[in-house]
């Protein structure tokens, strides 16, 4: 089967490029392409988890993937779904958010042998141009008036887009071009939020080389009412055990919308497409089953298969009541509930925890909490089971 039937199949292809030509060329050949990561933090995220998903397809149907690390571009920043200029980093804390992120790759990606996967790192190539030369071979090739049209620059243009961030189309495009002309690199893929980004690069190919270049845009994970999936009471759904932890990530995927399951096991998982529609055909209680399937799956890939089992283990006795299963967190000896709540990680903030309690949100024990302040009794024990709503539960212990 061409791989581009497996990734229409399971929902991974939102735009194409040249489409018709792409899936010729993979029918026949085994082709290199590509991936681009900025590393403006210092673990991946969801967000990176299905193009990095839609790689391992790739590279499990023969063609070999190029993971290329923006450690030039991360110096500028994307301007993409932008409202405001994004935090300037240090070559030291990009090199750094770049080796954890090669860790992480190598759990999904295999860089092994003579047709594993390849990592790159844009900063080998952008940071020592000329800014001359670069205007006169490859800035040439755009268009200011096709670039001001583009999406990623649409929200910016309202609120105010710098020269700085308007260099970042240009940027990507060349890096395709280094990696077409370094790697036979003909393919890059990615979210479809960076269309405009990677058109730019497929004609900056096609203009400089005089050959075929392609682009494939993947999917974003949409809640139902069209926002992204992955925002968390922490923040975003980070890959990393220590922002997001496994107990965490498979509570999220345990609690995702029913609508949303089928769609999540497809693109996070490599479960068989039979297996998937029998687990999410039926709309009633035993959706349960296949969101507790979806959960450990997506964990153990990300986690492993120890860590998945021990975060099913923490869910079943968070919610079938067995307390030495459920998540623990050791805390701080306080009595005052939004300071409990805070240190244990189930809040943002101590104006969160308020709104939560004084709407009946929180319970300690079996005990709705009315007030601010932990009650004696508890207090003198030391440990006890807080609940925030139906969905969070976690036992406290204070510091001795």
């Amino acid at each position: 089967m061409n791989v581009l039937d497996t990734l229409k199949q399971r929902g991974f292809l939102k735009q194409t490029v040249f489409g018709e030509e792409l899936y010729e060329l993979l029918s026949k050949e085994k082709v290199s392409f590509y991936v681009g990561f900025d590393p403006t933090a210092d673990s991946l995220h969801i967000g990176h988890y299905i193009p990095i998903m839609a790689m391992a397809h790739m590279q499990r149907a023969g063609h070999k993937p190029i993971c290329l690390f923006g450690g030039g571009t991360a110096m500028i920043g994307d301007p993409t779904g932008r409202t405001d200029l994004r935090q300037m980093l240090t070559k030291e804390q990009i090199n750094s958010n770049i080796e954890r992120f090669k860790v992480q790759m190598s759990r999904f990606i295999d860089f092994n042998g003579e047709d594993g996967a390849i990592m790159v790192n844009n900063a080998d190539w952008l940071l020592n141009l000329n800014y001359v030369d670069f205007l006169r071979d490859i800035g040439v090739c755009f268009s200011v008036n096709k670039m001001l049209t583009a999406e990623c620059f649409k929200t910016r243009l309202e609120r105010g887009l710098n020269f700085l961030e308007f260099n970042y189309m240009l940027m990507q495009g060349y890096d395709f071009y280094r990696l077409f002309e370094d790697h036979n690199c003909v393919l890059q893929m990615g979210g479809d939020d960076q269309w405009s980004n990677m058109l730019a690069g497929v004609d900056l190919v096609r203009r400089k080389a005089q050959k075929p270049a392609y682009a494939a845009t993947c999917t974003l994970l949409l809640t139902s009412d069209g926002k992204k999936m992955g925002k968390t009471a922490k923040g975003a759904l980070w890959l990393d055990e220590n922002k997001t932890t496994p107990y965490e990530f498979y509570q999220y995927f345990r609690n995702v919308e029913d609508s949303k399951v089928a769609e999540c096991m497809k693109l996070l998982t490599f479960m068989e497409l039979d297996e998937i529609e029998e687990l999410t055909k039926y709309q009633d209680e035993r959706m349960n089953a296949a969101k507790a399937r979806l959960a450990f799956e997506v964990t153990k890939l990300v986690h492993g298969e120890e860590k998945a089992l021990e975060a099913q283990k923490q869910a079943q006795g968070a919610f079938g009541g067995n307390a030495d299963d459920m998540p623990t967190v050791t805390i701080p000896r306080s009595d005052f509930i939004p300071d409990i709540m805070l240190a244990a990680g189930i809040v943002k903030s101590k104006g969160e925890a308020r709104t939560l309690i004084s709407g009946g949100g929180v319970s300690i024990n079996e005990e709705k909490v009315t007030g601010l302040t932990l009650d004696s009794t508890v207090l003198d024990k030391g440990e006890f089971i807080l609940h925030k709503g139906k969905k969070v539960h976690v036992k406290v212990i204070f510091e001795q």
